[in-house]
């Protein structure tokens, strides 16, 4: 799914555009968080990167 609204890490206002933030210029992130699933196909590299670090 593509997520169109992003927040700028800078003032913290969101927009809709995806390279800059236009009040500020600020580099701006999708702000919502990653999708969460009890039968995660990735968890047992997700534990051992975690461990290793």
């Amino acid at each position: 799914m593509v997520w169109l609204l992003r927040k700028c890490v800078k003032c913290s206002s969101y927009t809709l555009r995806q390279d800059t933030c236009p009040y500020c210029g600020g580099e701006v992130k999708v702000p919502h968080p990653a999708k969460f699933s009890l039968h995660d196909k990735f968890e047992v590299y997700r534990i051992k990167a975690r461990r290793s670090s």
